[in-house]
């Protein structure tokens, strides 16, 4: 009988297999330094996690979390949350593991979506072993032109920074919060400008373009570092790609 999974039980299914898979390699494993992402898929690595040290099949984890929510879930599951200056942590993660909001075939990703892409990149792009869960949606022939890529701005720098991306062919639009009045405010007070273009990028010349503009902050394309991604279908299997 063909299986059809719905999207947030693959979710569940990529994030517990990616964490158990890791643990039984030893990639997981006591006393490490491990970044936690943010958002609907990046959550449920964060109670698989829990239910390592639960069971204790892993102690004395050290995490860094890339958002209020992701540091609000840990305190409640009992994970100690620690800053990237810490002394503990001195900058440098063993492991990170988050969601991803598209996946290109050479595992380039847009991130973002939940507004917490700076912290998402300063934790990802400072870890040895980037791991990204994903339900089957997110994996796309080429990124940029479907789901939207964040751009985070200062708030004065707003209209120039949209005229500027405008010039890299963007289509770009500041994100309105949802039951709140006006744009959405990033952990860090910053605005978000959503961007896609209709046409495929390169994505690793854009990130680096889109940085180059005065007034942003960072961007939601991760090209510099290759994660190792697993992708769970609506049949029950999981794909993983390195």
């Amino acid at each position: 009988m063909t299986r059809n999974i719905p999207q947030q039980e693959q979710k569940v299914l990529a994030a517990d297999t990616a964490v158990n898979a890791l643990c039984n390699e030893g990639l997981i494993h006591s006393g490490m330094k491990i970044g936690l992402g943010t958002g609907s898929t990046a959550m449920p690595a964060v109670y698989a996690l829990s239910a390592l040290l639960e069971r204790g099949a892993v102690t004395d984890i050290k995490a860094v979390a890339t958002s209020f929510q992701t540091s609000i879930e840990c305190e409640r599951l009992g994970i100690p949350v620690y800053s990237m200056n810490a002394a503990v942590i001195g900058g440098e993660l063993d492991l990170a593991i988050d969601g991803a909001d598209e996946i290109d075939p050479e595992c380039r990703l847009i991130k973002g979506g939940g507004a917490a892409l700076l912290r998402e990149k300063i934790v990802e792009y400072s870890a040895r072993l980037l791991v990204i869960v994903a339900d089957e949606t997110k994996a796309v022939a080429h990124i940029g032109t479907g789901f939207a890529v964040p751009v985070e701005v200062i708030g004065e720098a707003r209209v120039p920074v949209m005229r500027a991306l405008e010039k890299l062919g963007a289509s770009c639009v500041l994100r309105e919060g949802v039951r709140k009045c006006g744009p959405v405010i990033t952990d860090n007070g910053n605005m978000i400008l959503d961007c896609r273009w209709s046409a495929p990028i390169d994505p690793a010349a854009m990130e680096r373009a889109i940085n180059d503009i005065p007034g942003v902050v960072e961007n939601g394309l991760f090209t510099r570092v290759r994660p190792t991604v697993f992708i769970a279908h609506a049949d029950g299997t999981v794909e993983r790609r390195a």
